[in-house]
């Protein structure tokens, strides 16, 4: 984990807006993430929630707005380029790579913050040994803080879908993320599975993460473990704040459930 010094947001978004063609997917988005926080992005389908993902991610280049984390403007930056500064995102497609261990899968997800040159790969001094042993046991350790170290040398193709997902957000933690932004990790769980996974993900900030942000639509398991919640609706934001306060947030029922619903 990076530590964070200033009392500036760790991620701060200003108007973002994306758009494909003539169709506006995000208007004027603008939202900011502190350090220590959960935050959640909900919104019904369609609303902008993975366009969002990927404009503050730089897979996605905002038609207009600005993207600053930890204070550097990183809009327009490659992906790859922001994730070296620490912010780090999963996918809805999975990351696990089947026929590894548990162990193995998290160990190769070391690579970003690991990696040597060709030279060095050939011709492995002490610094590289040395390198290779904090990447074991820094991998070790996030099996553990998963609660995975009873499966650590299982295959993954073994692992319960519960396991699979905590063994997701494993191999991303392994990048040593300051950030890490979470999209859709609790599908396909049943309520037990998303309440193990829940409890799990609001352990690691503060101790190995600065910050998590999370796109998800399972609301038992937003509304547990989100600091502060964004809501989304058509590309705007419609309402921000506390669970509870959402929850009691006309408009967002009304954009769940329709209007007379609401």
């Amino acid at each position: 984990m990076t530590a964070t010094t200033d009392r500036q947001p760790l991620l701060r978004a200003d108007d973002l807006t994306m758009t494909f063609g003539g169709i506006t997917a995000v208007k004027d988005f603008s939202f900011h993430i502190e350090p220590g926080e959960i935050v959640g992005l909900i919104g019904p389908n369609g609303a902008g929630k993975t366009t969002c993902f990927n404009m503050l991610t730089g897979f996605y280049a905002p038609s207009n707005g600005r993207v600053r984390f930890k204070g550097q403007d990183i809009t327009n930056r490659k992906p790859h380029a922001i994730a070296r500064l620490g912010l780090v995102r999963s996918f809805q497609k999975t990351n696990v790579m089947k026929r590894l261990t548990v162990f193995e899968n998290v160990l190769t997800g070391h690579y970003m913050a690991s990696r040597q040159s060709l030279l060095a790969t050939f011709f492995p001094g002490e610094a590289v040994r040395r390198a290779e042993r904090e990447a074991r046991e820094s991998a070790a350790a996030i099996v553990e803080t998963m609660g995975l170290a009873q499966r650590m040398n299982a295959p993954a193709h073994l692992l319960s879908c519960g396991e699979l997902r905590l063994l997701e957000v494993a191999v991303a933690l392994a990048a040593k993320p300051s950030l890490l932004m979470l999209d859709e990790p609790a599908a396909g769980l049943n309520s037990h599975e998303a309440g193990t996974f829940g409890a799990v993900l609001k352990t690691l900030v503060g101790r190995s993460i600065d910050a998590l942000l999370i796109v998800e639509h399972n609301m038992d398991l937003v509304m547990s473990v989100s600091d502060r919640i964004v809501v989304l609706n058509f590309g705007r934001k419609l309402a921000e704040g506390r669970p509870a306060e959402i929850l009691e947030n006309r408009q967002v029922a009304e954009a769940y459930l329709g209007k007379a619903a609401a």
